[in-house]
């Protein structure tokens, strides 16, 4: 469970030490709280909330909302969109007194008291709450204020259905335990603990929903928004994923039932992983066409993207940091270990689509080339470790600037990598004896079901233990320290070529060989610059450090307008640079602001930060065996 930190009200302030659960006054264990949420203005974006306390404490009860929601590490501040709070008791109005960003006290009640606010719904994302006539979707962090001091007591919610003709064919979507509610129905539901009730997402309104049976457990997709996808095919597919994952950590799984929750929009992508659910979101088109063959790119970034929040019910939801497992959601919790569980988890998601049968060999290899691209873009990976990138997730990965790419490494990314180079190195130590698979089931049996928090240092540990392989070098330097794993030469033992080369383009993304010809590829040139997306002009989003432009005195923000006295836009740019030669001098005229300014750049070659792998064959038997182990196929 995630608590919140404790806030003094004013009565309570007033000579009584904040209430604790070791001494004050108690809630009955058999009573619930009771949580009411209705869709009061839904052309407004407004839900109203209810919060009945049957035995608040006497000395002022306290309120508070959460600031973040796990799983995603940013302070987000939901408090911001709540108004109108008001409370009532028996004899009427309480005042409530607002206590800092995200609490609230009401004063000392007689009987039960009643808490109503309204919050406002306008987050078109998986981690806050959307509502408009269309539909309904809320996280619980969003939504339901915590009762401080009860958390640990069983919640009852009702869900009001919309009034009108708005009811017509709406349904509710979530894994949020029934009481009363007829299935994918308004009505009552329940939770455990607080803990519990903000960690079951609901969408609410007209979705599609299709059902498939992974190891004999019911999972459901369910889908909102305009789309054309082939449901029927989606759960095929999904079903063997699934299965996969549930197998890899051993039957049963963990949850009895699994809920993915999808909206479809134009251009969007992101998923957010629940104890028993998944919050995604997704550009319609990455969904599957009736009747499309084969696993299209699009749709192996949604098959992607499905497998990484579903390999998390197990390691995160379960197989949890102790710094996050205790943490409040009140401020910020600190681990270093999100590289292990972010990244690890970004390296069995396509995994997993290989060794189901969903893509094939070069498919995976493809998808490895683009990872490690975007590792070998980010000139930070020279002076953030895996450790720190980790550790400073609350002020920089969710909140990129011009700079990101200079100064940081993302834990994902590289995350992935050092995963794969682990599996590697551990396999090539042991002589294939053992592996990061075999690392991921002890950590499952050790800490997922036994409910134990995974402290700082406990994955190195079980890994050391596991493999049996002296490993702290290899954290040391790769995780702790700013090197690079030995990519190419772990590869190249399971018989795998690793190659770096050019970008053909500020749209490539690595994962494949060049398709230019080696005489036109060294007559190109770089000013080492990513442009702003989506303008006509050639607005500066980033100069990378080392580069030309650097060199030059270009920065960030610069506007691009002629070079050697031609006029450039977004569009034309590489074209006026094909003119020229590495080595050769030009002047580019830039505004600045409001301000004109003149820069000579002497032009560079590109840099080899493209990377692609390829199958190497024909291979002797022992190296076709231990890819084929690896990998599962080939």
């Amino acid at each position: 469970m995630y608590a919140m930190g404790q806030v003094r009200c004013p009565e309570q302030a007033a000579g009584n030490a904040c209430h604790s659960l070791s001494s004050g006054y108690f809630m009955s264990q058999t009573t619930a709280l009771r949580y009411r949420l209705e869709l009061k203005a839904p052309e407004a974006h407004l839900f109203q909330v209810s919060c009945i306390v049957s035995h608040p404490d006497p000395r002022g009860q306290v309120f508070t909302l959460p600031a973040w929601i796990p799983g995603s590490y940013l302070i987000r501040d939901f408090a911001r969109h709540v108004q109108r709070v008001c409370a009532r008791d028996e004899r009427g109005e309480l005042t409530v007194t607002k206590l800092d960003k995200q609490s609230w006290c009401a004063a000392p009640a007689r009987g039960a008291l009643t808490l109503v606010y309204e919050v406002y719904a306008w987050e078109l994302s998986v981690r806050a709450a959307h509502l408009d006539a269309s539909h309904a979707f809320f996280n619980g962090t969003s939504v339901f204020m915590q009762v401080v001091g009860f958390e640990h007591l069983p919640c009852e919610l009702e869900l009001v259905a919309p009034g009108g003709d708005r009811a017509t064919g709406w349904r509710v979507a979530t894994t949020l335990p029934r009481a009363e509610a007829p299935p994918y129905g308004f009505g009552t539901y329940q939770a455990e603990n607080y803990g519990e009730l903000i960690d079951h997402p609901v969408e609410m309104g007209r979705f599609d929903l299709v059902t498939f049976y992974a190891c004999g457990y019911p999972h459901d997709v369910a889908i909102s928004g305009r789309h054309r996808a082939d449901l029927d095919r989606l759960a095929r597919d999904l079903k063997l994923l699934c299965e996969h994952h549930i197998r890899f950590f051993g039957e049963p799984p963990p949850v009895e039932r699994y809920l993915f929750l999808v909206t479809a929009v134009d251009d969007g992508y992101g998923g957010l992983e629940h104890r028993a659910s998944s919050t995604l979101l997704c550009s319609r088109g990455d969904l599957p066409f009736p009747g499309e063959a084969g696993v299209s790119e699009d749709y192996r970034t949604f098959l992607g993207l499905c497998s990484h929040e579903y390999f998390h019910t197990w390691h995160i939801k379960r197989i949890t940091p102790a710094a996050l497992q205790s943490a409040s959601l009140s401020e910020e919790a600190y681990t270093r270990s999100l590289w292990a569980f972010e990244g690890i988890t970004s390296y069995y998601q396509n995994l997993a689509l290989l060794r189901c049968g969903l893509i094939s060999p070069e498919s995976y290899l493809e998808l490895l080339g683009r990872t490690a691209t975007r590792v070998w873009r980010a000139p930070g990976r020279h002076l953030q470790s895996l450790a720190d990138s980790s550790f400073d997730a609350w002020i920089k990965l969710y909140q990129p600037d011009e700079n990101t790419p200079n100064s940081t490494v993302s834990y994902y990314s590289k995350g992935a990598l050092v995963a794969l180079c682990l599996d590697l190195w551990i396999r090539r130590e042991t002589r294939h004896a053992r592996s990061l698979d075999d690392v991921m089931r002890a950590l499952w049996r050790r800490y997922g079901q036994s409910g134990a928090g995974v402290p700082e240092d406990g994955f190195e540990r079980v890994a050391e233990e596991v493999s049996g392989v002296a490993l702290g070098d290899f954290f040391q330097r790769y995780v702790h320290g700013t090197g690079m794993p030995p990519v190419e030469e772990l590869l190249a033992h399971f018989g795998v070529g690793f190659h770096v080369r050019p970008a053909e383009g500020a749209d490539d993304p690595g994962g494949r060989p060049l398709k230019e010809s080696g005489e036109r590829l060294a007559r190109r040139v770089a000013l080492g610059i990513r442009l702003a997306e989506n303008q006509q002009e050639a607005r500066l989003a980033t100069v990378l450090s080392g580069s030309a432009a650097e060199a030059a005195g270009l920065a960030a923000g610069d506007v691009l307008v002629a070079l050697d006295g031609l006029r450039v836009t977004a569009q034309n740019l590489g074209t006026s640079l094909a003119a020229h030669r590495p080595g050769e001098r030009v002047v580019v005229h830039a505004f600045r602001r409001d301000v004109l300014q003149e820069f000579l750049v002497e032009l560079q070659a590109p840099a080899l930060d493209t990377c692609y792998l390829s199958l190497t064959d024909p291979v002797d038997g022992p190296v076709r065996a231990r890819r084929s182990a690896w990998l599962g196929a080939v």
